[in-house]
């Protein structure tokens, strides 16, 4: 199967206005499955726009715009009514309104208020809304996403397609004064556009449910049957490794692209799954192999990919991490993609011939389904035969020096050349300053943890890392944290039950250090984390990088005695991360969520309300209006 370029949103624009129309309905489409060799008929919410592939409809067009733009998304809710949208009388923590809806924008330095990013809003079936969203002229150039984000629905929406990538383009070049957009430093070296690839990797998690109710079966769709996502029954740990689904790119199931060996890409990689880690690895693919790809059992992939994707991974650079570009290069033939993340990386394909995309294996602390991961395949990439790279690095070095040397005003050419030759330094590009000791005013603590019978179920979220946190489940009507604009607050995160990304909304945070159990920093450049008993690369690395979405590795449930210890995995008392990360509140006042983005556990009522509010002048926050 091949994949095409997802097409930029090409509304009407009036000067800086971008305008989208977005229905909401349900489609019934076919989603390909390679454990079947036939394509699975599915009937599922999805975001339809002017711009919607009808060929791959649960992805959602992708949205272009500048700095400085003015960007408006009406919402037309055209799903069935839903009684429990309008007439509701169950806990609120409990999934309920599947057909309700709203926007997030994430990631993006917006407003959370009014009808710019206010995901406090409900849009019920039968209801238009528009969104409108004033970025800011100095907002940095990345690569963001949007999708579904009503409390009780989103996992459920979102797992069944709607989401979308949102990316922010910018032509400001650095000067002495001001740091540019990295848009502008990544050109060829005759000032040509760089070639782009815009992959949001998506997990739908379809089912067929079964006249006899048996819930073993529900993953085997046959002819005739049409997939669903209506319960909340088939989310929650091993559901996605037992649903024999394949993560979909830009809505294809096993996707080849077209590439030419030599060339740079940037690949702006979205994780808008809900289910799954993906750790991305590219492999030499045996030619005698390729014609095998499409008919492969996800049970079968780890085999597969042991006798047919061979040799050495290849090494790529990530460039930037959820929309911010780093402050180097990160040199890596692997990243951990966990849900929420965005990874902008340059790729080069040495030479030509067949590579496989892998989504990597993983241990049980480093993944969202607490087990260690076995390996699938993601795709193919056809790289025709051009230019051969015996060294990738030192290659990309040139060529960037080159495009440099070419495109830099005078006035910064030479340090931007020089921090180029330095390890791929990028200081005339990051969007925000370092956060400083000396700035920090205040101090934030965050636990999660989730209620396990005998006590009933609970997902939940503390604001102290004492000895007896105090964990609650979400309340809408109760601000969890007041704080004040102009602040600048040093986190501390953990989970005291397995792991979580943690995602805020609005102002992104800066990483000061992980720790692991036993008090060893594991973000720096060389660092080994193998607390879990196997080596985690993710967190290498990390140390002084910017983001919205962060994993927060945790201690995994005690082993089921009766049951050898899985690998790579320890028992109970191997501990707790600290992860320590700091963040400005600048510009923008009013209400948003913090929450985990295991987008079901949020559903659940892992999240919590946060206000910002301005100063009183007495030393704290004023309040401001509650939703």
């Amino acid at each position: 199967m091949t994949l095409m370029a997802l097409p930029p949103v090409g509304g009407p624009r009036v000067g800086t206005e971008r305008q989208l129309d977005l229905n909401i309905a349900y489609i019934d489409g076919r989603i390909y499955n390679p454990a079947t060799g036939r394509n699975d008929k599915v009937h599922l919410r999805s975001y339809v726009g002017t711009e919607t592939n009808p060929n791959r409809p649960f992805v959602a067009p992708s949205i272009e715009v500048t700095p400085g733009d003015t960007v408006r998304i009406t919402l037309n809710n055209k799903l069935p009514t839903d009684p429990t949208c309008t007439n509701y009388t169950g806990h609120i923590n409990t999934p309920h309104c599947f057909n309700g809806t709203n926007l997030h924008s994430h990631g993006l330095w917006v407003s959370p208020t009014g009808n710019s990013d206010n995901v406090l809003l409900k849009i019920n079936p039968g209801v238009s809304f528009q969104y409108e969203y004033n970025i800011p002229p100095d907002h940095p150039a990345g690569t963001f996403w949007y999708h579904t984000h009503l409390h009780g629905s989103t996992a459920l929406q979102v797992s069944s397609g709607m989401a979308g990538a949102l990316i922010v383009r910018g032509n400001r070049l650095p000067s002495e004064k001001t740091n540019g957009d990295i848009d502008t430093l990544l050109k060829r070296r005759d000032g040509a556009e760089m070639r782009e690839r815009v992959l949001v990797f998506q997990q739908i998690q379809y089912y067929c449910p079964k006249p006899n109710g048996n819930k073993d079966s529900v993953w085997d769709c046959k002819e005739g049957e049409t997939g669903v996502i209506e319960s909340y029954d088939n989310f929650g740990p091993g559901t996605w490794a037992a649903s024999g689904r394949y993560t979909s790119i830009n809505g294809t199931i096993l996707p080849t692209f077209f590439a030419k060996a030599g060339d740079i890409e940037r690949w702006r990689m979205i994780h808008a799954g809900v289910r799954d880690t993906i750790s991305l690895e590219f492999r030499k693919l045996k030619e005698i192999a390729a014609a095998s790809v499409n008919n492969l059992k996800a049970a079968d992939a780890d085999r597969f990919i042991s006798e047919n994707c061979t040799g050495d991974p290849i090494p790529y650079n990530v460039i930037a991490d959820d929309g911010l570009t780093r402050a180097s290069a990160w040199p890596t033939t692997l990243t951990t993609l966990q849900p929420g993340y965005r990874s902008d990386a340059l790729v080069v394909f040495p030479e030509g011939g067949r590579y496989c995309v892998i989504d990597t294996s993983a241990p049980a602390s480093a993944s969202v389904t607490q087990a260690a991961e076995g390996r699938q395949l993601l795709g193919v990439v056809l790289a025709t035969p051009d230019t051969p790279v015996p060294n990738i690095q030192s290659y990309l070095t040139d060529e960037l020096v080159a495009a440099a040397e070419r495109t830099m005003p005078v006035q910064v050419r030479a340090k931007v050349v020089a921090d180029l030759k330095d390890g791929l330094k990028l200081t005339s590009f990051t969007p925000h300053p370092d956060i400083k000791d000396s700035e920090v005013t205040g101090k934030q603590e965050l636990a999660f943890f989730i209620q396990t019978p005998p006590r009933p179920l609970a997902f939940e979220v503390s604001n102290n890392l004492g000895p007896h946190p105090d964990f609650k489940s979400y309340d809408p009507n109760r601000i969890d944290r007041h704080l004040t604009l102009g602040g600048v607050d040093e986190w501390t995160l953990e989970s005291r039950f397995v792991g979580h990304p943690f995602h805020i909304h609005v102002n992104a945070f800066q990483i000061v250090k992980i720790l692991d159990p036993t008090g060893k920093d594991v973000s720096g450049s060389d660092a080994v984390d193998d607390s879990s008993g196997c080596v985690d690369p993710q967190y290498r690395g990390l140390k002084g990088v910017w983001k919205d979405t962060l994993w927060v590795k945790s201690q995994l449930p005690p082993p089921d005695p009766n049951k050898p210890t899985p690998p790579c995995q320890k028992t109970v008392e191997s501990g707790i991360y600290a992860l320590v990360v700091r963040t400005r509140y600048q510009r923008y006042i009013g209400e948003y969520v913090l929450h985990c983005h295991i987008l079901d556990h949020e559903d659940q009522g892992m999240m919590q309300n946060v206000s910002i509010g301005l100063p009183n002048g007495q030393g704290g926050s004023a309040a401001v209006g509650h939703h």
